[in-house]
Order: C-alpha cells, then structure tokens, then sequence
C-alpha cells in the first residue's frame, strides 16, 4: 500500500467515525451534555460525541490499562504526580489511589468541567486541577476542540490537516502559561500528553523536569510536525539535560542519553508511535 493509499483510507475512516459521532448525538437530543460511565477505574461523566476516551469507556469499561501500569511502577504511596493534559482524569483517577498528591492540567475549557466532576464523583481530595495550557510563556493561544475524539483537542496546528479538522472541531482561544510559573510543588513523576504542544511545554517548566525522577511523554510524529513544526532534536533538546535514560515501551528499549536522537529519529522517520515513552534519572 502505498503513503497516497493509506492516507485515503485514513480520511474515510476518520469520515465515517464523524458520521457515527453526528448520529449518537442526534440520537440523544442536544439537550445531553454527557453520560455517566461506571467503569472499573471509577465513574466517569463522558462527552457522547466522544469515540476515544469516553468510548473506550463506554465499550470497554476501562482506558489507558497499560499506561496506567506504567505510572503506577514509577511511584508509590509518597509519591508526587503532575498530569499535563489530565483531560477527563480516565488516568488520573485510578493513579490517584495510588499515590500522595496529584495535580492535573487541563487546556480543554469542556474537558476541565467534566475532570472537576469526576474528581468530585470519585472523592479524590488528593487531586488539585488548574486549567491553562502548557507553553514556553504567558500567551493567549489558538486552540481547537475535537469532538469525536476529545482527548485530540490542540493549539492550532501550523498545517491544518483533515484528520485534525474532519469533525469540524470548535475554535476558541484558551489562556497558556510557563508551568513552572503556575505550579510550586516538585513532583517525582509528570505525564504529559497535550497532542503536539509537548516541545513547548517543556521549554516552559524547566525547574519541574530537574525536579522530576520520571518523564512520561506521548510520542507522535506527526504532532512534532505538523502542529508544533519541530524536529526530533528540538523536541530533545529541553528534555535531554534532565534524563539520563530512555524507555521505549513500543519498541522494547532503554537506551542511554547518547542515543535518544538516534532511537526517537529512527521513530520519526518511520512514522512509529508510542503512548508514553519513559525519560529516568538513574537511581543514586
């Protein structure tokens, strides 16, 4: 199958995952603004348009098993955990259990509502959110809401492509901020997952990542170019002088700082995607 083959299978997929989203909420009315799931991480208030989180919610009865495995082999009952891009807390709940404190940010002003509800359903008053968008400065940004996958929801690609825009996706602006300006506490292990902003992120919380023992970062090719325009070695180069190893669950690696470019470009140029690869300090 050829690149042109794959990405017109691609857009009708996307095309027909928009018309399902279009008919299930015509089905419930306008009036429904989300279900209440009981799943077996928690109850959770999801959007009905929402085919990814929520739906694996709804489907399933769960979302994210294996990268919440990962997170909770990382921390203990003291531990400290910052989530950067909480969206409905489908992972920050169950890691919540399991941990001392949490704090969760979320851009997605729609999102942040459910997230607070959820916190509340599921008692957790270890879990402290803020809503503001992670960046390299105090900003107003550009930022689009996904529908039939929520979790999706981004700053404004530099290259609008269909499969960031086939659900006609609002576009609003939300406040972005340094993260190391709006959140004082160290936190051992941050997870972040914010659909392309990551590189920015992390120019903005340098204190944060000396502090952290663990970097836990979703990695997508297509993020770094087509909505952040960065190349492997600028999405390194804020992270590299903090992390001294790299796990790569995907691909069944560790490897030390000297290859991460090498491994992380071997992934890019194959357009390989990974949920949460693992940036450590080495144990004292």
């Amino acid at each position: 199958m050829t690149r042109k083959d794959h990405g017109i299978l691609e857009s009708v997929g996307l095309f027909l995952k928009n018309n399902k989203s279009l008919l299930r909420r015509a089905m419930i009315g306008a009036g429904v603004e989300a279900f209440l799931v009981k799943s077996r991480q928690g109850a959770f208030l999801v959007r009905p348009e929402d085919h990814g989180v929520g739906g694996s919610l709804i489907k399933r009865g769960e979302y994210g098993v294996d990268e919440i495995r990962r997170i909770l082999d990382l921390v203990d009952s003291n531990s400290s955990t910052l989530f950067v891009g909480a969206h409905i807390g489908a992972l920050v709940i169950p890691v919540s259990k399991n941990v001392k404190s949490v704090t969760a940010i979320e851009a997605n002003p729609d999102t942040f509502y459910l997230l607070e509800q959820n916190i509340l359903l599921n008692r957790c008053t270890n879990v402290c959110a803020l809503q503001i968008a992670a960046s390299d400065c105090a900003e107003k940004l550009e930022f689009i809401q996904s529908r039939v996958n929520s979790g999706g929801s981004k700053r404004m690609p530099v290259r609008h492509s269909y499969k960031y825009f086939y659900d006609q996706p609002h576009v609003i602006e939300v406040q972005a901020n340094r993260l190391d300006a709006v959140v004082a506490e160290r936190h051992d292990v941050i997870i972040m997952d914010i659909e392309g902003s990551e590189y920015f992120a992390f120019l903005g919380m340098q204190r944060l990542l000396a502090e952290a023992r663990h970097l836990i970062a979703e990695f997508v090719p297509h993020h770094l170019k087509d909505v952040a325009n960065v190349s492997v070695a600028q999405f390194l180069e804020p992270i590299t002088p903090h992390f001294e190893t790299l796990r790569i669950p995907s691909r069944g690696r560790t490897v030390e700082r000297r290859s991460f470019l090498q491994e992380l470009d071997r992934m890019y140029r194959l357009n390989e995607v990974d949920d949460g690869i693992v940036f450590s300090k080495k144990s004292n």
